[in-house]
């Protein structure tokens, strides 16, 4: 989708309405169950947010940055992920804790984004994290400059996104399952699946409707 008509329908995307956690679950692998609000409250969750950030490339397509986390000695070591993390106590709230994660990630400075919605938090259970996705949009091509956290950047275009061919499943093995199949993403040759494979398919039922 060329940028400049994406940029003329982000008002009209702020009106609709998100699709919520059944749009989420329909990405979840199977072992994932539903928990109920009350037990996500109990568990005490830490707090993050994170920025799906969409922006031209030198071709005018609209594109949406993906990340490939470095590798380290934890649960999501490795994972591709939009950029974003823990809230801080510095943060006025989650929205700028993504803003600020952003940037310490990517280098895109937070006065050159507009956020215009806030999606429905996903909790992951293996890292006890509640994760409110934001949606968000910088007007120029960005100059990316990554931090240690991040080991490649996974430039997205629309197009591509919305084209029904990149829903799959996959095998794979986890911190709590072993060769389990799993719904996922195929993203530029990237697996993506788990908690970011929710987000991204609310995302994009939202987008579908534009």
């Amino acid at each position: 989708m060329d940028f400049s008509l994406f940029k003329d329908r982000i008002s009209a995307i702020d009106t609709l309405p998100t699709g919520g956690l059944d749009a989420q679950f329909k990405l979840a692998p199977k072992i994932r169950k539903q928990l109920s609000e009350d037990y996500i409250e109990n568990q005490q969750p830490k707090k993050a947010g994170v920025l799906a950030l969409f922006y031209p490339n030198k071709h005018n397509d609209t594109c949406f940055l993906l990340t490939k986390r470095a590798s380290y000695n934890g649960t999501h070591s490795a994972q591709i992920s939009f950029p974003g993390g823990k809230f801080e106590a510095n943060d006025i709230d989650l929205k700028n804790t993504a803003l600020r994660e952003t940037f310490e990630e990517v280098g895109i400075k937070k006065n050159t984004i507009s956020v215009f919605k806030e999606m429905t938090n996903v909790y992951i259970p293996p890292s006890n994290f509640l994760v409110t996705p934001f949606l968000g949009i910088t007007y120029q091509s960005p100059q990316f400059r990554t931090n240690h956290e991040v080991e490649e950047l996974i430039q997205v275009t629309l197009d591509d996104f919305l084209n029904k061919t990149v829903i799959s499943t996959t095998i794979l093995s986890t911190s709590y399952a072993k060769e389990i199949k799993v719904p996922c993403f195929k993203l530029n040759s990237y697996i993506v699946w788990g908690a970011t494979a929710m987000m991204l398919n609310e995302i994009r039922e939202l987008l579908k409707n534009i």
